[in-house]
């Protein structure tokens, strides 16, 4: 038996993946020196009203010691452990799970793969992940399916509030310098390998950053056999016109819309609009 498990960048909440057959272990939020688990001890509206008393939240990766005894417990009776962290750049869970795996009690049985990216793809590679190991497939069969995958993914961040980004140290190099660019839209798109958040450009209209965007995606070779995924926090008029746009490039694309957890608001600040693709690849040679 193979089990899956990630943490709560997928968007599932503990009792929501133990449906599934997953496992999660969610990300942390501090705010005044008290910590809450990432959609099991607060939400996003109660984040954002701690936000706008003007406290400020940070995240921290799920405990050490959290990692090696789900992964003592699932690998005691021989059973191997897929654990898909998001991406490596982004986050501390993809270090911590290697520790993890290492202090252990069966290290051979735990596999750490790191996604390369969060949010809808992350969610679409943990739930093809489960399918697969459902469906018979083995461990290395599923590890090759999320190599090969994050390889056909692409995400894109249009934040509202930028400070978030720049105290969470997400952005590197000049992208950076987009915060004081006054009266300006920044467009911020994931780095390679999922290594932090790079300059994509700027915009003075949402409207032209959305075709920025889409335009981008169509112009790198991205098409209707894409699933997109557009995540906000509370901005729903964003994300419909991402929606909007998406489906009149694409035709028949299939486009996902998920509100952000309090961890990814903490991380990319209220208003901020997720735009990513994936195709997942399930056929080897």
């Amino acid at each position: 038996m193979i089990h899956i498990i990630s943490d709560s960048s997928t968007m599932y909440s503990i009792e929501s993946a133990k449906k599934k057959g997953l496992s999660i272990v969610p990300l942390n939020i501090s705010v005044d020196s008290q910590t809450y688990r990432d959609f099991e001890d607060i939400t996003s509206t109660q984040l954002l009203t701690m936000i706008e008393e003007h406290k400020i939240p940070k995240t921290s990766q799920p405990s050490l010691g959290e990692k090696i005894d789900l992964y003592n417990k699932l690998s005691k009776d021989g059973n191997e452990v897929i654990d898909i962290a998001m991406a490596s750049g982004l986050s501390g869970t993809y270090q911590t799970a290697m520790m993890a795996k290492d202090s252990c009690d069966y290290p051979d049985l735990v596999h750490v793969v790191d996604s390369q990216t969060l949010c809808g793809p992350h969610r679409l590679m943990v739930d093809t992940a489960l399918e697969m190991a459902n469906n018979g497939a083995n461990a290395k069969d599923i590890v090759k399916m999320i190599v090969q995958s994050r390889m056909q993914e692409e995400s894109y961040l249009v934040p509202v509030d930028f400070q978030f980004l720049v105290r969470g140290g997400r952005i590197k190099g000049l992208a950076a310098t987009l915060g004081g660019a006054l009266k300006l839209i920044p467009i911020l798109k994931k780095g390679v390998d999922g290594m932090g958040l790079d300059k994509f450009g700027v915009s003075r209209t949402y409207k032209k950053a959305v075709n920025m965007v889409v335009e981008d995606f169509k112009n790198n070779g991205f098409d209707s056999n894409y699933t997109f995924y557009i995540s906000h926090a509370f901005n729903e008029e964003l994300a419909m016109m991402f929606e909007k746009k998406i489906k009149e490039t694409f035709e028949g694309v299939k486009v996902v819309i998920y509100p952000l957890s309090p961890a990814f608001i903490t991380q990319g600040g209220p208003g901020c609009v997720a735009v990513q693709a994936i195709k997942m690849l399930r056929k080897f040679s």
